[in-house]
């Protein structure tokens, strides 16, 4: 499974850690993915999304599965 966002595609970064001696060795940084029950073309499906479309309201979030209703009582 990829580490990529399923709203926008962010993925992971390549750069550098240069050392005071000007040593470079490679590093990864990972995008800030989390597994979310959305609503997906009228289904629920689990995507993985990152922190920054979930903060930006781009996915419509599934109700819980055991969500009640307020009309009983």
């Amino acid at each position: 499974m990829a580490r990529r966002c399923d709203i926008c595609g962010k993925g992971p970064l390549v750069g550098n850690n240069v050392s005071h001696a000007n040593n470079k060795t490679k590093t990864r940084s990972l995008p800030n993915l989390r597994s979310v029950r959305a609503s997906v073309e009228g289904t629920v499906r689990h995507v993985r999304v990152c922190t920054r479309c979930l903060k930006a309201g781009r996915v419509a979030k599934a109700p819980h599965h055991g969500a009640r209703t307020a009309a009983r009582a």
